[in-house]
């Protein structure tokens, strides 16, 4: 049994940007772009790296081990992490009893090492393809957890015993995303899977430490986990890394070769298509919609916002139709920005208040229907009491803003600076305060120009008074390299 092809797919481009610091995917709907992912040679974590490794060190005491994988701390493995097939009543063992030290063992990362922590290792080993995640050790086959429905499940489980050859070893976990897969697609992911841990097998007996496996780099991704049955066209702007995705199509999947082009005109690739500007765009708090309305997008540690504004849409016959107009577009554009800007967790949208209910079930059914395109799992909320939906988006990985930008060094995040003035009478009662406590003979102020110059006209006075009550000169120096906020006071 074949699931049916979603009603909304639409046709669908790739573009893969390459150079030697970065990676960057545009992900394009009839031109119009839903998705970006971006991956820094720098900044590539551990998790899911295979390594045939050797045991340094065996503590009793914690029931832990130290391996060395070939990096610059010994990494950590706890007795919890250590994958062992046991019989029927069989007592667990302490980690004394299973490993000694010089053993070679096959271990992968579980997680990243951070400050002066090594790398944390499990032995139980697993790989995702793009429907199924490979358990080599095990026997069951596992459903995930977010596909509800006991009868689902169930029929998921057996098309899988199905199609698994009846002479392969191992277990597996459906993955989500194999709610929506063929046949066809489920027996390409197992092949792949067996084919890539027979390749780490064959490389067990190197010389010790070293990498048996490291999980794909975004380019290789792409044709994993982003390409479907929509996929018309892969543009990749970089020969070399054309040539790895055609060899590793060939290999581990299905994808025809003809849909991966390599680009080489003049032009950018992504100048070409205009992704620049797009990414531009979606690290802005405000979208515009064509009807003249937008949105203002906030995102925050908790939570992100989406407030939808009319602006000056005035098109329709009626007050009522305008605000019904600009939601229906709105939610639209919603569910393309959060592919776009990859935010996720909770989600609150507050459209313009509606008072009829079948305009509210309308826009909450457009909003639905357009999220369905998503590959990310979402859940949607009927309006709250306040008139607010809400919503949660799995997290797959960082949002846009936070892998492209960081806090502002002006603002440190919040999004807006104290006002020249406000700087000026904190300054003011700062020396006040310094007058107290210290005795100096001339008090300087260092600051922005906008605070110098406020001193210097409108704040004068202000200064004077000051100057007068304490008795001791002030004067006044401009640092170009401060921000607004930013002052001192020089005792002299």
């Amino acid at each position: 049994m074949s699931p049916q092809r979603n009603p909304y797919s639409m046709s669908e481009e790739i573009l893969v940007n390459v150079t030697p610091q970065e990676t960057r995917v545009a992900v394009l709907h009839l031109g119009a772009v839903q998705e970006l992912h971006i991956e820094r040679a720098k900044c590539r974590g551990l998790v899911s790296n295979i390594y045939m490794g050797r045991v340094v060190r065996v503590l009793p005491g914690m029931q832990s081990a130290f391996i060395d994988i070939g990096l610059e701390r010994a990494a950590f493995l706890h007795v919890a992490d250590i994958w062992e097939e046991r019989r029927g009543g069989e007592p667990e063992r302490g980690i004394e009893q299973v490993l000694h030290e010089g053993q070679s063992l096959m271990v992968q990362v579980i997680k990243d090492p951070i400050g002066t922590k090594g790398a944390r290792l499990s032995t139980q080993i697993s790989f995702a393809g793009r429907y199924l995640v490979y358990l080599p050790q095990e026997t069951h086959i596992g459903v995930s957890q977010k596909i509800e429905g006991e009868e689902e499940r169930e029929l998921l489980r057996q098309r899988l015993q199905d199609m698994i050859p009846p002479q392969s070893s191992g277990g597996f976990i459906v993955r989500t995303m194999a709610e929506n897969a063929d046949d066809a697609e489920m027996q390409a992911d197992i092949t792949y899977l067996h084919r890539l841990w027979n390749n780490i097998k064959s490389r067990e007996n190197c010389s010790l430490p070293c990498l048996l496996y490291q999980d794909l780099d975004l380019s290789l991704r792409v044709l994993r986990d982003i390409v479907n049955r929509d996929t018309q066209r892969i543009l990749v702007d970089s020969r070399e890394t054309w040539q790895r995705m055609v060899e590793f199509a060939q290999n581990y999947t299905s994808v025809e070769l003809e849909n991966l082009q390599a680009y080489s005109a003049e032009r950018p690739l992504f100048e070409l298509y205009a992704i620049e500007d797009e990414i531009e765009k979606a690290l802005g708090r405000r979208v515009d919609l064509k009807s003249g309305g937008y949105l203002i997008i906030d995102q925050t540690e908790a939570l992100t916002t989406v407030d939808v504004n009319t602006g000056g849409f005035v098109g329709a016959r009626n007050f009522d139709d305008t605000i019904f107009k600009t939601n229906l577009e709105a939610a639209q554009s919603i569910a393309r920005q959060l592919r776009l800007r990859n935010l996720g967790g909770i989600i609150i949208i507050d459209f313009i208040d509606m008072d009829n209910a079948e305009h509210q079930e309308a826009v909450l059914t457009e909003l639905k229907k357009v999220l369905a395109r998503d590959a990310t799992r979402t859940t949607v909320s009927g309006f709250s009491a306040l008139g607010l939906v809400e919503m949660t988006r799995k997290r797959t990985r960082e949002s846009l803003a936070h892998v492209l930008c960081e806090p502002c060094p002006t603002c440190q995040g919040r999004g807006e600076i104290k006002t020249a003035q406000t700087v000026c009478y904190d300054v003011l009662r700062e020396i006040l305060r310094e007058a107290r406590q210290f005795t100096a003979r001339e008090y300087r102020i260092v600051a922005a120009q906008s605070v110098i110059d406020l001193f210097l006209d409108e704040e004068s006075s202000s200064l004077a008074q000051l100057i007068d009550f304490i008795g001791k000169p002030i004067s006044l120096q401009v640092e170009t390299s401060y921000p607004q906020e930013q002052y001192d006071i020089i005792l002299l």
